[in-house]
């Protein structure tokens, strides 16, 4: 592979990573929990950046080392794993796509004023387009980079204008008033848990770029979208709290819409639509291929018609939200649901870096098996706690 082929490669699995992490479900629990945990919600995103930085890192490392995707990675560690895996991330990624397509639906609302079921078809008919070109691969590379931009760019300026109290922002991030646990399973989930973590390492094995001589290449490409991932959560989570420190109202049916509203007016309110769009249809795009990236080594028929089974299921989720309703609702369960998948799928991993025949001569390093450990157990904690109701 051409040098530059491989730069751009590494750089679309960063962002296809980030982008889908960085959801319309990410913008709306972000604002809800800002809502209600204030300047400590900081607490809650570091700790969810340092639990995806180590589930990622874990995932990505074993998964491009053995030059397997995930479901067979699992199967080779605990026969009938892969299928159970495959089925919970595929199922949480319909869910979340869901969501997607009714942020795509919200944006263009915004945007243009069109009903947000007209927009959710316009959004999944140009997402379906992207599959359908001929080298969908580097199409969608090239979409998740440029949306990726134009995001970071426009959250820094509502940020700007929403002057958040920095001070206590920053205080509050390592000495919360209060930790909520179905805030961090939400968060966590709808940013690293379910086809999240896989979607990245998925892409570069797609693209050929697996086995231990590619590691490097692997680490960069993890550690870039971490970052990226990491910078546009703190920057939306500061232009949520800018607006709630002023007491300002916000709107229940679509939260993060006044968010932007209140920050930068009129020109706020028409960002958050651009936003909103970019955030939802990257998603739409990740969600739609991990997910059936799960499924299409089990059956011949669904990898000889990848692009087929990713149209459909783009058209099913695009059904499903249109006879649905509330989409503000789907995005915060989607990311719920999605952090109870996570534990299951690293650990099956983490027992597979163990294993010679699927990683090889490759030696995964301890430090980071014990931190991906660490992050089962504070997962596996946590989502207990959530469905207890503590």
């Amino acid at each position: 592979m051409k040098k530059s082929s491989l730069s751009s490669v590494i750089l679309g699995a960063a962002f296809l990573m980030a982008t889908s992490a960085v959801g319309p479900g990410f913008l709306t629990q972000t604002t809800v929990f800002t809502m209600q945990l204030a300047a400590s919600f900081g607490f809650v995103i570091l700790l969810s950046v340092v639990l995806d930085i180590f589930a990622q890192l874990n995932i990505w490392r074993v998964l491009t080392v053995s030059g397997k995707r995930g479901q067979d990675v699992a199967n080779e560690t605990i026969f009938g794993s892969g299928y159970v895996l495959a089925f919970l991330v595929a199922f949480g990624g319909l869910v979340f796509n869901i969501g997607n397509v009714g942020g795509t639906g919200l944006g263009l609302n915004v945007l243009f004023d069109l009903p947000v079921q007209y927009g959710a078809i316009i959004s999944a008919a140009a997402a379906i387009g992207i599959f359908l070109y001929k080298e969908a691969g580097k199409a969608m590379d090239f979409f998740v980079k440029v949306l990726g931009f134009v995001m970071l760019a426009l959250i820094i300026y509502v940020v700007f204008e929403s002057r958040p109290p920095l001070a206590e922002a920053a205080f509050r991030t390592f000495l919360p008033e209060k930790i909520d646990a179905r805030a961090i399973v939400t968060l966590v989930g709808g940013t690293v848990g379910g086809y999240i973590t896989f979607a990245g390492a998925h892409r570069l094995i797609d693209a050929g770029i697996y086995g231990i001589d590619s590691l490097a290449e692997v680490n960069r490409s993890a550690i870039t979208g971490i970052c990226l991932t990491a910078i546009i959560r703190f920057l939306l989570f500061l232009a949520a709290l800018g607006v709630v420190s002023l007491g300002m109202t916000i709107d229940a049916s679509n939260p993060p819409a006044s968010v932007f509203q209140n920050a930068a007016g009129n020109l706020g309110y028409r960002i958050f639509g651009i936003v909103m769009w970019a955030a939802a249809i990257t998603s739409v795009v990740g969600a739609s291929y991990t997910s059936v990236s799960f499924l299409k080594t089990f059956n011949e028929k669904i990898e000889k018609n990848e692009k087929a089974f990713i149209v459909g299921f783009i058209l099913i989720s695009t059904f499903i939200f249109l006879f649905h309703g509330n989409p503000v609702q789907i995005l915060v369960w989607a990311g719920t649901l999605n952090g109870f998948i996570l534990p299951v799928g690293l650990a099956l991993i983490l027992l597979a870096s163990r294993k010679s025949n699927i990683v090889g001569a490759y030696r995964h390093p301890l430090w980071l098996q014990a931190a991906g450990w660490l992050v089962v157990l504070i997962m596996l904690g946590f989502s207990i706690l959530t469905l207890l109701g503590k």
